[in-house]
């Protein structure tokens, strides 16, 4: 059973201390991926989930985030979160990478078991990464984690 406690991150999930969940984390833009990494990871522990149950994977872009969260399919976890940052270019580069990152996860979800949350950020500039990883909107990590909690439990019932 889960219930959001007024405004905060905090959640109400029987046995939190059993869940095993893994971050995979982009190292491109990595001053806003450990942001958003610490958000989520913050998060899922004062929820209840234990340190050592949150594994950490790095891959080197946005990209491998669909194969990195692949290779983390297994049957003793619970969630997957991908942590990227993509930031937009004077090229096609960003329409062709989101694209394929945000397809890439959206087919994870359909062909495993275990869900993948979306924790991408899809930005026009670096300003608005750095307002979405702990600035004035806030930290998606922090919304990944009550986003994978929350499927967590909707899966238990």
């Amino acid at each position: 059973m889960l219930s959001r406690d007024s405004n905060k991150k905090n959640l109400k999930i029987n046995n939190p201390e059993k869940l095993k969940i893994t971050l995979v984390v982009s190292e491109w833009h990595s001053e806003i991926t450990n942001k958003l990494f610490t958000g989520a990871k913050d998060t899922l522990i004062k929820n209840g989930v234990l340190d050592g149950n949150i594994k950490r994977v790095n891959v080197p872009g946005s990209f491998e985030l669909i194969y990195g969260c692949r290779i983390a399919q297994n049957d003793d976890q619970h969630a997957i979160i991908a942590i990227g940052c993509i930031v937009k270019g004077e090229t096609p580069h960003f329409d062709f990478i989101c694209n394929a990152v945000s397809t890439g996860i959206k087919d994870l979800n359909i062909l495993y078991k275990t869900p993948v949350i979306f924790c991408v950020l899809t930005d026009n500039n670096i300003e608005q990464s750095h307002e979405r990883s702990g600035g004035k909107h806030g930290n998606k990590g922090e919304d990944s984690a009550v986003a994978a909690l929350k499927i967590i439990s909707t899966l238990d019932k």
